[in-house]
């Protein structure tokens, strides 16, 4: 409960800095351990439209430390944010020693996104995931030339950014701007500033992992999430539920092992999201909660497995 004479910004920027504390813990002890770890954080709509309070418990048996909230139509628990208070919701993360890490927002677009960042900044949340805009298909210097548009367009957008500490990171979705291996190695080569980053998506690029090792090592330290996400047998018709789970990490023809060697070359220290999308959207991928984080659980021992070998 928010004190009395306890500004709403006070309220929020003192349970963020508190957050922030506590999620630094386990990456500094990473570091000292000098092995190699992801950094996971747990996607909401993984568990559909169910309410934070009973997704908030799941995060730490994940090995997460970090909430990647979204809104409507894939999950709802970014209106749910707003329905609750920001007061609220920040005191159940607190009571639930998780921070808020990531806000995806692809409703909004990349040039609707200046209110999401200040809101961010009120959680200590320092990375926002939306789409890119612009004509898909493109090549050679058109694509060139259109991802320096887009970057240029974006320019007054990344000093709010740069204002309020947030990394917009634009994933690598089909039938858009961003879409190819080589709009990301543009997107790498002409972004501004550390404030425009990557998230991305193998599920949305060739299904090769020595290709995605490659192209990993080439875009570097401009990866801000990375989706342990992969084709399987897609996400768009209804299928049995053993066929739809191919798209996560060791279900599918995948191997993410090159993929992880890559990851590690680069010493990668941005979120890894274990995703997938369910179908029809909206629901959780597996009936209950507990089969859920079991399933992500799964697929988590399924790369930590790969990177022990390594």
């Amino acid at each position: 409960m928010v004190s009395r004479g306890m500004s709403r910004r006070s309220f929020c920027s003192a349970t963020a800095a508190a957050l922030a504390s506590k999620c630094l813990q386990k990456p500094l002890k990473q570091l000292h351990s000098g092995k190699f770890q992801l950094k996971y954080i747990l996607g909401s709509c993984m568990y559909g439209y169910q309410y934070v309070g009973e997704i908030f418990p799941e995060v730490q048996k994940t090995s997460a430390t970090a909430i990647d909230i979204w809104p409507k139509i894939h999950g709802n628990q970014r209106e749910q944010l707003s329905d609750l208070g920001e007061e609220k919701f920040a005191a159940m993360l607190l009571q639930h020693n998780i921070s808020l890490g990531c806000i995806t927002q692809y409703q909004l677009g990349p040039f609707g996104l200046q209110d999401e960042m200040r809101l961010a900044e009120r959680f200590g949340c320092r990375t926002i995931v939306t789409g890119g805009s612009g004509p898909s298909g493109l090549k050679g210097g058109e694509l060139k030339s259109g991802v320096a548009q887009f970057i240029e367009k974006l320019k007054p957008h990344l000093a709010v950014a740069a204002e309020t500490g947030v990394t917009v990171a634009i994933e690598n979705h089909a039938n858009n701007l961003i879409e190819s291996p080589d709009s990301l190695k543009w997107l790498a080569e002409l972004r501004p500033s550390s404030h425009l980053a990557i998230a991305l998506a193998p599920y949305h690029l060739p299904q090769n992992e020595k290709l995605l090792g490659e192209l990993i090592e080439g875009l570097g330290d401009s990866i801000e999430v990375f989706y342990a996400w992969q084709y399987g047998m897609g996400c768009h018709k209804k299928l049995p539920k053993e066929n739809e789970l191919t798209q996560m990490p060791g279900r599918g023809k995948l191997d993410f092992g090159p993929i992880l060697a890559a990851l590690r070359k680069i010493k990668y220290s941005g979120w890894t999201e274990i995703f997938m999308h369910p179908v029809p959207r909206g629901i959780p991928i597996l009936e209950t909660t507990t089969a859920v984080t079991e399933e992500i659980n799964r697929s988590r021992i399924y790369l930590e497995n790969l990177l022990a070998q390594q």
